[in-house]
């Protein structure tokens, strides 16, 4: 078993596959950094129920900045972008909140449900994500297997959790065919590890689903319900600021084998996102604002082989959104977006153990309001598979992506109120230049990439000392150089997972007066992550992640500008008792008070106790 462990994180951190013509292991093949599986030993966060972005904040190809924790209100950036730039998809749909960023990973989802999370970005992003100009967190519907289990726990701040999951499968009465139906109810509940840090969440979710050998679909509806509060949660006026957050989420997925080598997949769905946000909860008067917002999409994407050369990669989805606010001038209360991809592929075998990938193509995309744009998607793979069936991978790519500001950025006050919007703000651009390397031996892996980045007029929010406003839009053009290393080794009884990252940014912001920036100059020049998963007997599992990060200097930030973190995890399951674990963890195990964004506090540290039956 403890092997088996090992095997299986290393093979699900593992990007290249030779043989594999699915299009989304294709797409991997290509990007190497883009990693499937956890690049995190934990799975599970320690004071609310698992979301699909759960731990991502110990992963080092994302940064996660959190309000009082990622389940309650994370910014999730990639590659030193902001959480704007930053899209969530599912099967082939881009899932979007037309307010704002802030929303994008309200996803009610049980991670059962889905595949660990595959970090696009360069041209994979530019093939197939949607109004994200940096990177795509991309999740794909999981085959249903008959199982489930009851979880409840207690920890510190009055810390409880309960929850119950449950699946069922059966066969379709075809050779090969099968349904599957399962169901999920999660809810939580802390005074928050701050004061006015307190929380109650709870998620509902289902799904349908047929599979056979050649295709599969799945219909799902979730409703997810979450209150919360945190002190400078969105100002930094020492305001303790909360939130109240209902989405709800419908969606139909289909893929589908065809021919020889060849797959599409197409996803629609509908999403309603609720938000009330109270300024100051002893005095909720002095402001409060409700937002409802609205997004219908359809989106496809896939993969058709010509010949043993010659493939077309493509991706499209449209989507129209409508919201509902009462803090918005409305000059605009809907828009409708548009965008076509296309990569034809070329394969060539260089020699009996080496092959060649060429990609070259664009992307269209456009909106009814806004200027429409043509980038260009590009990369080289060189691919050698060695005579011990290890491989290394070389390539270099060049993509383009571009996207358009949300409705608080673009919609509000241009003259005054607490989030002062920028309504002459244009189409986000961004370029990408990328060179990498990965070798995947027999027990370890390394996976490397140096890039150089340009966004043209990137939405960002900053900060001015003399101003009002708790923030304000603005436009800025930035340079990134970024480096990035990660590693996996497996032993018989451990697994080990550690990266670095560097950063580097230069800024040409449009307007003059800022003192600080939110979100654009609020990244980690260096970052180191650590993770190891330990079995030292059948009976305990020791899971560890740590993140030390140096973040560049902010006139918003107090206390240190460097932070070391911990998410440490003992689980105990008893012989006697197969189906048993008790669990016993905690995050942020040193106490850090880092504040991950400038002038709103971090998360203080949460022990939980939990005891889990499976089925």
């Amino acid at each position: 078993m403890l092997k088996a462990v090992n095997t299986l994180l290393l093979s699900a951190i593992s990007m290249a596959s030779l043989a594999s013509t699915d299009v989304e292991t294709k797409l991997n093949d290509i990007e190497n950094i883009t990693v499937e599986g956890k690049a995190t030993a934990n799975t599970l966060p320690v004071g609310t129920f698992a979301a699909p972005i759960s731990n991502l904040e110990y992963d080092p190809r994302v940064d996660l900045q959190s309000r009082n924790m990622a389940e309650a209100q994370a910014d999730v950036s990639i590659r030193g972008g902001i959480f704007e730039n930053t899209g969530f998809r599912v099967g082939s749909t881009t899932l979007y909140d037309p307010q704002t960023g802030h929303y994008f990973a309200e996803i009610p989802i049980a991670p059962e449900m889905l595949t660990p999370a595959s970090i696009l970005t360069g041209a994979n992003n530019a093939l197939y994500g949607v109004n994200s100009s940096v990177g795509t967190v991309s999740y794909q519907w999981k085959p249903i297997q008959s199982g489930g289990g009851v979880s409840a726990g207690v920890g510190n701040n009055d810390f409880n959790i309960q929850r119950i999951y449950n699946a069922y499968k059966w066969p379709s009465g075809s050779t090969n065919g099968s349904w599957g139906v399962e169901g999920e109810y999660s809810r939580s509940e802390s005074d928050g590890t701050v004061e006015n840090g307190d929380h109650q969440f709870e998620r509902g979710s289902a799904r349908i689903q047929h599979i056979d050998n050649d295709s599969q679909t799945d219909l799902f509806f979730g409703y997810q319900e979450k209150f919360f509060g945190w002190p400078n949660m969105y100002t930094p006026w020492n305001v303790n600021e909360t939130e109240d957050l209902r989405t709800r989420l419908l969606m139909l997925n289909h893929a589908q084998k065809y021919a020889t080598n060849s797959r599409f997949e197409v996803s629609a769905y509908y999403r309603k996102h609720n938000d009330h946000y109270v300024y100051s909860r002893e005095k909720p008067e002095i402001f409060q604002a409700f937002h409802e917002t609205e997004v219908k999409s359809l989106a496809w994407s896939g993969n058709h082989q010509l010949n043993s050369d010659f493939a077309i990669n493509y991706a499209g989805q449209l989507m129209t959104d409508a919201i509902s606010s009462t803090s918005l001038e409305n000059n605009f209360t809907s828009r409708d977006y548009y965008k076509f991809s296309i990569v034809p592929q070329y394969n060539t075998q260089l020699a009996s153990n080496q092959s060649l990938t060429f990609r070259l193509g664009g992307a269209f995309d456009d909106s009814n309001r806004d200027d429409s744009n043509v980038s260009i998607i590009s990369d080289l793979a060189l691919f050698t598979v060695n005579a011990d069936n290890t491989t290394s991978k070389f390539y270099l790519s060049y993509a383009e992506a571009t996207q358009v500001a949300g409705y608080s950025a673009i919609g509000g006050s241009e003259t005054g109120g607490l989030f002062r919007s920028n309504h002459d703000l244009q189409r986000e651009s961004s370029q990408n230049l990328e060179l990498g390397l990965s070798l995947d031996k027999l027990d370890w892996r390394l996976d490397s990439a140096i890039f150089y980045r340009w966004d043209n007029e990137l939405t960002d929010w900053t900060y001015s000392f003399d101003s009002t406003s708790a923030r304000i839009a603005n436009q800025v053009d930035m340079e990134t150089l970024g480096l990035e290393f990660i590693a996996i080794k497996s032993f018989d009884t451990t697994t080990l997972v550690a990266s670095y990252t560097f950063l580097d940014k230069s800024e040409d912001y449009v307007e003059e007066g800022i003192d600080a920036s939110f979100y654009a100059l609020n990244y980690p020049p260096h970052r180191v992550t650590l993770g190891a998963i330990w079995a030292p007997s059948e009976m305990l599992e020791i899971r560890i992640d740590n993140e030390w990060r140096k973040q560049e200097d902010n006139a918003l930030r107090n206390g240190d500008d460097s932070a070391l973190f911990t998410h440490l995890t003992l689980t105990y399951s008893p012989v006697q008792f197969d189906a048993l674990d008790i669990v016993l963890a905690v995050d942020n195990l040193w106490a850090e008070s880092f504040e991950e964004i400038p002038g709103t506090p971090g998360r203080g540290d949460q022990f939980s106790f939990t005891v889990n039956y499976n089925w």
